[in-house]
């Protein structure tokens, strides 16, 4: 074979390799194979520089060094897109377009949080990527984007083309990135779009190489020139080329109402994606209808893009509070200026321990940054020290309880410190609101403030109280709110609370160290409650998931003679003592892993429950590792990813069938 055809063939078998591998995720040779094909091409190349081509995967290594970035103009503009931050905006967006005399149907995407970038080919192979810039003009950056390995070198058809997409970095290469850099002493990237920008305008592209940028193609400027006819159509077929678009997320949608239900749920999955986005990006499918709708002068009217509320708002910490948990632990607590954080006010969110505090630096009078932990709780996460005016004040731990002003304890190797006055009223309180609550004993009609007021007029003093309240129901009378259904009500709750099976118990009795997941692991081995007084130091510590902290925690509350003494009385009140789960189909659950999406009879916690019961596991997104997708009424993504990947799909009467039950 001579040298060019051998070339040419390495060429179009490594391209080929890495289009599989980073675009389609779904490899087809061995790195071994991949390493011997690369380092034979390197040895033609440098001994044949003039057969090196411009679709070369050597060219992806990097090592070019530029004195400046080279000015680009854009055949077409690449304009931005006008934003809107609500539905209210989203439904005038429609309604304009209805105007125009349009039965819209629109694609949805996803708004990727990075930079746009245009990529220019000539006869199928790359030859230049240029930045946004001010529109007209950009940068020219073909040798930083020449390294990203989900940009094709060679596309699958010898066509001129430009096509305009999002450079970006993946969170999980954020994190090792400001690893390595805080290791180095580097200034650490605030955020995955402001390292890919600072990635991209390296003028040296080996630094660009090492970033390992990433990148999503979503629009064709001439889509015309190649016969297409809609937006979902241009998309498809820059996937056919071989760019990786983002096609598991991007969808067809008939209507104003389905854009919303999209928004919604991208939203709920948003923290859960690899890579961040802003928002969703509303496009009219059809392109005689974008056409027809038109331009402005700096953006086209036929598409929006709708923001999400800001993850990161800031405000003022006005001051530190401490607060008393069940434990005992003595928690600080931010009391914030009233600031909407993803659609709700937050004016107060706990700091931990004092450690968080001083990790964070956090003074009094700083102004911070409050986000949501999985969308759902508040927590500071930056704090803008240059915002700082000289007043603030510095951060002192309290070294006595706020409520019974006990000395508190700092145990070794722990950060938290603890008031181990067990008379402790908050402590109490604290306590009893935990033992009724749902994921506990689940004593419906128990709330944090109808305790609270037991508690102060010595109805409730203990877990024992509650089981004792039948006794005193004429009294219960007097207090406002309380007739006789509401107390019936509340006595039955208090009843049904009995024949929970021990898991709950052992939850609700507030051990250290022992949550829900671990009060399952302890019902499940012992089976009983004697079994668990029995329980040595040594047989506690090798139970899989219950360590060495863990196990004395449990074995000094069963030797402790009060908290047998409290149990022996819960047992003569008739509260049950045993594990109530069954095992017997244990083997088809152990290990697999259940995803749920749609709407079905039954609520997910129950089903989640039940499945963790026999030893399956239940994941909020899908994947390879998906043993079975439980399918409900109106699926989400999860559903078309599924069928994507090949996970097996049941119904929720099938769920049942495994589990042993039927619908009769």
């Amino acid at each position: 074979m001579e040298i060019k055809e051998r070339i040419d063939e390495l060429v179009k078998i490594i391209n080929e390799a890495d289009y599989n591998y980073h675009v389609l995720d779904n490899p087809t040779i061995t790195d071994q194979e991949y390493d011997k094909y690369l380092e034979e091409l390197n040895k033609l190349e440098s001994k044949y520089p003039e057969l090196i081509r411009d679709d070369s995967p050597t060219r992806k290594i990097g090592g070019e060094v530029l004195d400046k970035f080279e000015k680009v103009t854009h055949v077409k503009p690449m304009m931005s897109l006008s934003d809107v931050f609500n539905y209210d905006d989203i439904s005038l967006f429609d309604s304009r377009i209805k105007k125009e005399g349009v039965n819209p149907e629109y694609v949805c995407e996803l708004k990727i949080d990075g930079l746009s970038v245009s990529l220019l080919y000539e006869k199928g192979v790359f030859k230049r990527a240029a930045t946004r810039g001010n529109g007209i003009v950009g940068e020219d950056i073909t040798s930083n984007v020449r390294t990203i390995k989900t940009v094709p070198m060679h596309i699958k058809e010898d066509i001129d083309i430009e096509v305009r997409g999002e450079i970006f970095m993946s969170k999980k290469t954020l994190e090792e990135l400001n690893k390595e850099r805080e290791k180095n002493g580097e200034p650490l990237f605030k955020n995955c779009r402001n390292a890919a920008a600072g990635s991209i305008r390296q003028l040296d592209s080996s630094i660009a190489k090492k970033r390992n940028l990433e990148v999503f193609i979503y629009h064709l400027p001439n889509p015309e020139d190649y016969g297409i006819k809609t937006q979902l159509e241009s998309l498809e077929y820059m996937e056919k080329l071989g760019f990786r678009t983002n096609k598991d997320n991007n969808k067809l949608v008939k209507n104003i109402d389905e854009v919303l239900n999209y928004i919604q749920e991208k939203g709920k999955i948003r923290e859960s994606l690899p890579y961040d986005i802003d928002g969703v990006v509303i496009k009219l499918n059809d392109l005689s209808d974008q056409k027809k709708v038109g331009y402005t002068l700096r953006y086209p009217k036929w598409a929006t893009a709708y923001k999400f509320p800001a993850e990161i708002s800031y405000t003022k910490l006005t001051d530190i509070k401490f607060t008393v948990g069940r434990t005992g632990q003595v928690t600080p607590n931010a009391i914030l200026e009233p600031v909407s954080v993803m659609g709700s006010t937050i004016s107060k969110t706990t700091l931990h321990n004092e450690d968080f505090v001083l990790e964070k630096g956090i003074k009094i009078g700083d102004i911070v940054g409050i986000k949501k932990a999985g969308d759902v709780i508040p927590e500071v996460v930056c704090v803008l020290k240059e915002r700082r005016t000289g007043k603030e004040k510095d951060f002192v731990m309290t070294k006595t309880c706020p409520i019974c002003g006990s000395l508190l304890v700092k145990h070794e190797n722990e950060s938290a410190y603890y008031c181990e006055n067990k008379d402790c009223d908050r402590r109490q309180i604290e306590a009893l609101i935990h033992y009724a609550s749902r994921e506990a004993m689940n004593i419906t009609g128990f709330g944090e403030r109808i305790i609270e007021d037991f508690y102060n007029f010595g109805y409730i003093k203990s877990v024992i109280d509650f089981y004792k309240l039948d006794e005193i129901q004429e009294e219960l009378k007097d207090l406002e709110g309380f007739g006789n259904k509401s107390i019936e009500n509340l006595l039955n709750e208090i009843e049904n609370s009995k024949h929970n099976s021990l898991e709950r118990l052992l939850f609700g009795l507030g051990i250290r160290y022992v949550g829900k997941k671990t009060a399952k692991i302890l019902a499940k081995y012992y089976k009983n409650i004697n079994n668990l007084f029995e329980a040595s130091y040594e047989e506690l510590e090798n139970i899989t998931d219950i360590g060495d902290k863990i196990a004395g925690s449990v074995y000094e509350y069963f030797h402790n003679e009060d908290n047998k003494a409290l149990i022996n009385k819960l047992k003569e009140l008739g509260l049950n003592m045993e594990y109530l789960g069954d095992d017997k189909e244990l083997s088809e659950f152990s290990g697999k892993t259940f995803v749920i999406t749609g709407t079905l009879s039954q609520g997910r916690d129950e089903i989640k429950e039940k499945i963790e019961s026999v030893g399956g596991k239940v994941s909020d997104s899908v994947s390879k590792k998906t043993s079975y997708l439980v399918l409900g009424e109106n699926p989400g993504s999860k559903y078309n990813k599924a069928l994507t990947l090949g996970v097996k799909i049941i119904h929720e009467d099938e769920l049942n069938e495994m589990f042993g039950e039927n619908n009769e």
